[in-house]
């Protein structure tokens, strides 16, 4: 009986637990929220969001027609100090010419248990900031007071939008769990949207329908004759309509968890994207907005922002006039053309295929955004007679148009048909050149736009390897330092990489932290060719001593032939993958090491040989090592021949470079030479 009751006891008030832990009303942070100390389900984690609510919705004001609302309410649990990054909230707002997007009522608040009680702390309004990004976003920016480790906040805020044919993407996933979220979607009937969901997180949504109302007031007004007073009557009018509703209702929502090798995480973050099919009012005519690819690039080719910006040239005639007469062939016209737009124009930054200055602006101000730079590249090759289409781009960190959408593009680029070949060119990055284009818009395919408005898919990945060559002589001492020399060789995009981080960069400063990330090193007589000169490979030498690079024990050294440049762990750790593996570009890795071993000293155990390959000719892996006597060669050599490998070859690519770790990091064992000449062998050493 006594048994009974206890556990009658526990269960209620486990419900009252429960009942209380749930209350997701602003302002009512529980006890149990506030002295949680870790995800239950993610343990790793910062931070937690507690409670997250959405909601989107139509509104109709008279005079004003429709905007969109969207209520925003989350709690957010901090655990550690890791996690007051997520006090600090942003929100991208869109403006375009006199319509702009607004926040309000936005209210904010710290709860911390300090002493046993709670401290509630209000944020005050100096602690919001906007910020003007570019022409058409702001950003508004807020941060909670007094946070804590163990801190809780929450906040809410309403955004009200006057572009009701756009919903921003609905995210469902953070970098951080969610314990609960709800989100809902509300569209009237003349709204047409198209969704499509992105990510790998079941999610089932819940349709339904509801019943709206718009009231409209009409005025009429009546004069009579000669002296009669002008009347005004009122009526009204209602107007019902249907409305379409979409529940998102989601628990235990787990982080997005970082990935090496991933073009952009967001690209694999759960979310939904609404794309506007077509608006149909009553008595009106159908108004189409997206539906098939023709579509959508018709549109974007004949709007002024675009298409028009190509057919401007006086602004530029003089100068193609002196390039035309320092060419002699088409494809130093071509080289010509970029290299002139390329050194002429500054980027501001700003993405777009839509102009924001215009040609002719940007031309004279020498400043503009992708579209002003690189339509006025297309339209100085096509006016010098060449075949040039510009193309539509959706750069790595935007996604991959999947389906017929103007949102789906954001960048785009120059193209040039040539003997039956395709040129790609984007003047925008200062390292860039023909066929090498700013790794930003190494993404799948783009679109390019032929000039009757119709369109084929281009692919953008580049097919040449770039390499990355190091050649190294080195003296191994008794005590297990290097002498040696270096000689380092980018090619391609390994070249376009270094030039971007470090063309104009401080020497010293580059120098030290060369160093640093090579343990400590001692670099001398270095030396750097073709540091800007993007037509030549950058190659670097020089000389160097570096410390404790093998173990010596008793009469006997151990190392890796490679030294500092052996890769010593696998950079894929997880039993299986969701996302494909981006290498961005084909590239290869090739080390020829020459090792010259002390004196008193033989070679008793080497690694063995290796070549392996991946599955379908993706990628090869070479180990060899040779010479006798006090000398060593080594040559190592790494083959990606394809950057995106699909998820499903995941696991052969894990034990690819499981491998190549093992064999990079086996030991070469010396032993010193007796007295009478001989050594005692051992056996290879790993």
């Amino acid at each position: 009986m006594i048994q009974t009751r206890t556990t009658l006891l526990l269960f209620l008030l486990t419900m009252a637990f429960s009942a209380n832990a749930q209350n997701f009303k602003f302002g009512k942070v529980s006890d149990a929220e506030l002295s949680e100390t870790f995800n239950p389900n993610d343990s790793s984690a910062a931070a937690t969001v507690l409670y997250r609510s959405k909601s989107v919705r139509f509104n109709y004001a008279q005079g004003a027609g429709f905007t969109i609302i969207t209520d925003v309410f989350e709690r957010i649990k901090i655990y550690n100090k890791a996690g007051f990054d997520y006090a600090t909230i942003s929100q991208i707002l869109y403006r375009n010419d006199s319509d702009a997007e607004s926040i309000s009522g936005l209210k904010a608040y710290t709860y911390s248990l300090v002493n046993g009680k709670v401290e509630k702390s209000k944020m005050e309004k100096s602690a919001v900031f906007t910020t003007e990004l570019s022409k058409y976003r702001n950003e508004e920016k807020f941060t909670l007071p007094n946070i804590k480790e163990g801190s809780v906040i929450e906040y809410e805020y309403k955004i009200i939008s006057p572009f009701y044919y756009s919903i921003d993407e609905i995210v469902l996933q953070y970098d951080i769990p969610i314990k609960k979220q709800e989100i809902t979607i509300a569209t009237p009937e003349y709204f047409n949207f198209k969704t499509s969901m992105k990510g790998y997180l079941a999610v089932t949504p819940k349709y339904g329908a509801k019943s709206g109302n718009i009231n409209l007031t009409n005025k009429n007004r009546t004069t009579g004759g000669g002296f009669d007073v002008t009347s005004t009557k009122y009526s009204n009018q209602n107007i019902d309509f249907k409305i379409n509703t979409t529940d998102y209702s989601m628990t235990n929502v787990p982080a997005l968890k970082e990935e090496p090798f991933v073009n952009d995480m967001n690209n694999y973050r759960s979310s939904v994207d609404y794309e506007l099919q077509y608006i149909k009012f009553p008595q009106q005519l159908q108004e189409n907005y997206a539906t098939t690819w023709e579509a959508v690039i018709k549109k974007i080719y004949e709007s002024e922002g675009f298409g028009l910006q190509l057919k401007s040239t006086r602004y530029f005639k003089e100068d193609l006039e002196a390039i035309k007469s320092k060419t002699s062939s088409p494809l130093e016209l071509i080289g010509g053309i970029f290299f002139h737009v390329q050194n002429h124009m500054n980027w501001n930054n700003i993405y777009g295929y839509y102009v924001d200055k215009g040609v002719r602006t940007a031309y004279k101000e020498r400043t503009g955004n992708i579209a002003d730079i690189n339509l006025i590249l297309t339209a100085m090759l096509q006016e010098a007679g060449l075949d040039a289409s510009p193309v539509l781009v959706s750069t790595r960190s935007h996604g991959v148009p999947m389906f017929p959408t103007r949102e789906g593009f954001n960048y785009v680029i120059a193209s040039v048909e040539i003997d039956g070949e395709m040129v790609l060119l984007d003047a925008t990055n200062k390292y860039a050149r023909p066929n090498l284009l700013p790794t930003r818009t190494l993404n799948w395919f783009g679109k390019k736009i032929e000039k009757d408005g119709s369109s084929v898919s281009v692919n953008l990945f580049p097919s040449q390897l770039s390499e990355d060559k190091i050649q190294m002589s080195v003296k191994l001492n008794e005590n297990g330092s290097l002498n040696g020399k270096l000689r380092h060789t980018n090619r391609y995009y390994n070249a376009y990489l270094f030039r971007n981080k470090y063309a104009n960069s401080n020497e010293e400063d580059y120098l030290e932290k060369l160093e640093n990330r090579n343990n400590g090193m001692e670099i001398s007589n270095y030396e750097i060719k073709n540091k800007k000169d993007i037509s030549k490979p950058v190659q670097e030498s020089y000389e160097f001593i570096l410390e404790r690079q093998a173990d010596v024990i008793g009469d006997k050294i151990y190392f890796s032939p490679l030294f500092h440049l052996v890769e010593t762990e696998n950079p894929f750790k997880l039993e299986e993958r969701r996302y494909p593996v981006d290498f961005t570009f084909p590239q290869r890795d090739k080390y020829l090491v020459t090792i010259t071993i002390p004196d008193d000293y033989e070679v008793i155990s080497k690694p063995e040989d290796m070549t392996i390959g991946l599955i379908d000719g993706i990628g090869t892996f070479q180990y060899k090592i040779m010479g006798s006597g006090q000398q060593l060669q080594l040559m190592v050599d790494l083959k990606l021949n394809q950057p995106i490998i699909a998820a499903e070859h995941y696991s052969y690519l894990k034990e690819f470079f499981k491998n190549l770790v093992e064999k990079q990091t086996e030991k070469v064992v010396l032993a010193k030479i007796t007295s009478n000449g001989t050594t005692e062998s051992t056996g290879k050493g790993r």
